[in-house]
């Protein structure tokens, strides 16, 4: 299943990992649609055939086409999920959008999975965080340590890149899927997420995409919009007649200012605001 040409280092950690998905024998997993939890449902399913169930986190920071991208790679793939609607977006600590709102995020929704898990015969409930995000600021990781998610990339030492590799070998389609994360992350720390603007940020970023840009953030600053697409695309985005069509779309969504981050798409850019410190605390 696994082709022979592969570093044998990374075909250890494949075992590896493969060994400890046996040895927990009934697991549901937390699955986005994303490369690392994908791959993590593929070999479990592999291995452990019908003791083993996919959770997808259904809510208003989740776009519809990753919801829509996720069930489509289950289905394709035969792997068994349930779309569980969470209520992370009803917590105050995570509309108040704080420096840690990961945190809260990750506890209601993993708490949630964990219930449903349980009750439905799984008593381990795994995730995909990996070994790469392991030295990323990432408050949700604590909520994760907290309940005692299991994270089985992460503990067997798999790189995104490794990953990649072992998702394209398996003969998965979003094998280079540009890393995705929540609408929620497209707000500056302080600024307070609302349900009108969390669809707001989600038709821009739709449009965008359907004008062939393949990866995009639009982020989040009250009026204004901060675009940021992948380095290589800054070029055409740039382009009169694309600027033009761009800036028409996202004023009919209400943004009144539309700008374009010439850094490009980079992790963590929510965290870069056009406003003063003293602004950003009044947002």
């Amino acid at each position: 299943m696994i082709s022979d040409r592969l570093p044998q280092n990374l075909l250890d950690k494949y075992h590896w990992l493969q060994q400890k998905l046996v040895e927990y024998g009934h697991v549901a997993v937390a699955y986005s649609g994303g490369v690392d939890s994908t791959l993590l449902l593929v070999v479990a399913r592999v291995l452990l055939g019908d003791n083993v169930l996919g959770l997808i986190a259904d809510s208003p920071s989740l776009p519809r086409r990753e919801l829509r991208e996720a069930t489509e790679i289950a289905r394709k793939h035969n792997l068994p999920y349930v779309v569980l609607p969470t209520h992370e977006v009803e917590q105050e600590d995570y509309l108040r959008n704080p420096v840690n709102r990961c945190y809260f995020c990750k506890r209601e929704l993993f708490t949630e999975f964990l219930d449903y898990a349980r009750s439905h015969g799984f008593p381990y409930l795994l995730e995909g965080t990996n070994a790469d995000d392991a030295m990323d600021f990432r408050p949700g990781l604590q909520a994760i340590q907290e309940l005692k998610v299991v994270s089985p990339l992460k503990e067997v030492g798999l790189h995104k890149q490794e990953i990649r590799q072992l998702a394209q070998a398996l003969g998965l389609e979003n094998w280079d899927k540009p890393a995705q994360a929540c609408l929620a992350s497209r707000f500056p720390p302080g600024t307070r997420i609302t349900l009108k603007a969390l669809r707001q940020v989600e038709a821009a970023e739709d449009f965008l995409l359907q004008i062939g840009f393949r990866v995009v953030r639009v982020r989040y600053h009250g009026k204004l919009a901060r675009i940021e697409v992948g380095e290589e695309e800054i070029s055409r985005l740039l382009r009169k007649n694309v600027r033009r069509v761009v800036t028409t779309h996202l004023r009919k969504l209400g943004f009144e200012q539309i700008t374009v981050d010439l850094q490009g798409y980079r992790s963590g850019g929510r965290n870069v605001s056009p406003v003063s410190r003293k602004e950003a605390r009044h947002a």
